[in-house]
């Protein structure tokens, strides 16, 4: 309806959305969004079961949002590849002192290649690359990059972080609860989950109005939001 533009489409949405002021959105926004998409305008996470009756959990957003998860996700694992492909040639301390300076080039590179063509990244990122980009602008191209740049110099400081609490750990005996952290090798942290320097995970961040803060107390009269990130976040240590 927002695609036609016209005013009987624009009457036929507001009889249907429960929220009127959502219309001018979605024959605005929306619609110059998805003016080259033929289908395909939502996402759908699935995201475990809800404690109590164990209902399935989702998350339902629109693709190529602000905040979308995919678009996230897709950064952080451009970054792990790239930094597995440049360890393959080149030493961690040079890496550490000099950084991945072509991430740009080689994500133009990627886009270009085929299905069954090689190259840096692996198959599934690479598809996953082509594709969160198909329909976005060309800033969004630069926005990846600046992810993926900072997902990078993360990962690099990671060995650093590893370093520290295995010191800390070492000069003092673990609480009861704190054994779970003695196995610092058992601590990998997954492509969209929180690294050094960052408080907050790709999951975290895309949620928007989803999240949930840690330290709020639920009133009696709310429930719980759906998506509560119970992931390992590094500013606990």
């Amino acid at each position: 309806m927002a695609k036609k533009g016209d005013l009987q489409a624009y009457r036929r949405a507001s009889g249907f959305l429960l929220q009127p002021q959502l219309t001018p959105k979605v024959f605005q926004t929306l619609a110059n969004r998805y003016a080259d998409r033929q289908g395909g305008y939502t996402r759908i996470h699935k995201f475990g079961n809800r404690e109590g009756d164990n209902a399935p959990h989702a998350i339902l957003e629109l693709v190529d949002n602000p905040r979308d998860l995919k678009f996230e996700i897709t950064a952080r694992a451009v970054g792990w590849d790239l930094l597995a492909s440049k360890l393959k040639t080149t030493s961690p301390t040079a890496l550490i002192n000099n950084g991945v300076n072509d991430v740009q080039d080689t994500v133009k590179h990627e886009r270009g290649l085929g299905v069954k063509e090689s190259g840096d990244l692996r198959p599934t990122t690479r598809w996953n690359l082509q594709k969160v980009l198909r329909f976005r602008p060309s800033e969004a191209v630069k926005e990846l990059v600046q992810k993926t740049e900072d997902h990078i110099d993360m990962l690099l400081a990671k060995p650093v972080a590893m370093k520290s609490l295995r010191d800390q750990v070492a000069k003092a005996d673990a609480e009861e609860d704190q054994k779970y952290f003695r196995d610092i090798k058992a601590l990998k942290l997954k492509a969209g989950e929180t690294l050094p320097g960052n408080n907050q995970s790709a999951l975290r961040l895309a949620q928007g109005a989803l999240g949930w803060t840690p330290g709020r107390k639920l009133r009696w009269f709310e429930r719980r939001k759906l998506g509560v990130d119970r992931s390992l976040d590094w500013s606990q240590f």
